[in-house]
C-alpha cells in the first residue's frame, strides 16, 4: 500500500534529499496519476498528488475567496489549507478539506478547471512550494504533476513525462465520467482538454513541459499494465 502523509508539515526525521523520488509529470488525461498511485504501491513508497493541492485551493475559494483571480485570498488559502490524505479500511483513498470529504468534489470537471486558473497565479504556486516538498519521506515519493521534475524536485531520482494524444485523453476521461453516470460530451471534454493544455503550457511560471533530463514516454493504446511495468523496469535498472 502506498503511503499518503496525514500531516500538513510533518517534520523530517532524515535529509530530504537523500530520499528518492520518482517524478512523473504529464498533461490531463496522460494516465500520470493512475500509474504513480500504481508505482507507489508497488515500491512502497509515499504519494503526492500535487494537482490535488491546487484543486483544493480552488474548491476552498468557492467559499472564502470572492473569485479565483483575487491574489491575496488565494495565497493565504494556500498556505494554510486544513487538508488530510487518508486510506480508509476499504482501500478507498479520500480527501478532507477543513474536516469535510471532499472527494468527490475534488475530482470534478468544474474543480479541474479552476485548478488549472488558479496555478496560473505565481503567489499560489509558491505557497504550495514547501507543502509540496514536505512530502519527502522515507523510503521514496512518487510525485505526480506538472512541473515536479523541473520544478519542485529538480534532483529526483528518475524524472519520467506522460504524454499521449488529446484524442485519447478525451476519450479516457469521458469513460471515467460516463462509469460515474454522468451525462457528458466528448466534444465539449475535447475542447476543455486542448484549453486546458493551452494555459499549463503557455503560463509563465512553471510552464507544463518535459524537464530537459526527462524520460518521455506515450501511454496512447497502451494499457495500464503496460506502462506500469516500463515504469517499474526504469526504477529497478537505476
Amino acid at each position: 500500500m502506498f503511503r499518503w502523509l496525514n500531516k500538513n508539515r510533518e517534520a523530517a526525521t532524515t535529509d530530504q534529499y537523500s530520499v528518492p523520488v520518482i517524478a512523473i509529470d504529464g498533461p490531463s488525461g496522460s494516465g500520470k496519476g493512475t500509474i504513480s498511485r500504481r508505482v507507489a504501491r508497488a515500491l512502497d513508497y509515499h504519494l503526492l498528488d500535487s494537482g490535488a493541492l491546487y484543486r483544493l485551493v480552488a474548491l476552498a475559494a468557492d467559499d472564502a475567496c470572492s473569485s479565483l483571480h483575487n491574489t491575496d485570498c488565494l495565497q493565504g488559502l494556500a498556505r494554510n489549507l486544513d487538508v488530510r490524505f487518508e486510506v480508509n479500511a476499504a482501500g478507498e483513498e479520500r480527501v478532507y478539506l477543513a474536516g469535510q470529504d471532499v472527494t468527490e468534489r475534488l475530482r470534478t470537471e468544474e474543480t479541474g478547471a479552476g485548478a488549472s486558473i488558479v496555478a496560473q497565479i505565481p503567489a499560489v504556486r509558491e505557497a504550495l512550494l514547501d507543502r509540496q516538498k514536505d512530502f519527502r519521506k522515507p523510503p521514496g515519493l512518487v510525485a505526480d504533476g506538472r512541473d515536479m521534475g523541473s520544478q519542485v524536485f529538480p534532483d529526483a531520482t528518475l524524472k519520467i513525462y506522460l504524454t499521449a494524444s488529446a484524442e485519447e485523453r478525451a476519450k479516457r476521461r469521458y469513460k471515467q465520467l460516463k462509469d460515474k453516470g454522468l451525462d457528458v460530451s466528448l466534444a465539449a471534454l475535447s475542447r476543455d482538454i486542448e484549453d486546458r493544455d493551452r494555459r499549463d503550457s503557455e503560463r509563465t511560471l512553471a510552464p507544463l513541459k518535459p524537464a530537459m533530463d526527462a524520460r518521455l514516454l506515450d501511454t496512447t493504446g497502451q494499457s495500464i499494465e503496460a506502462v506500469t511495468k516500463t515504469v517499474l523496469d526504469w526504477v529497478a535498472d537505476l
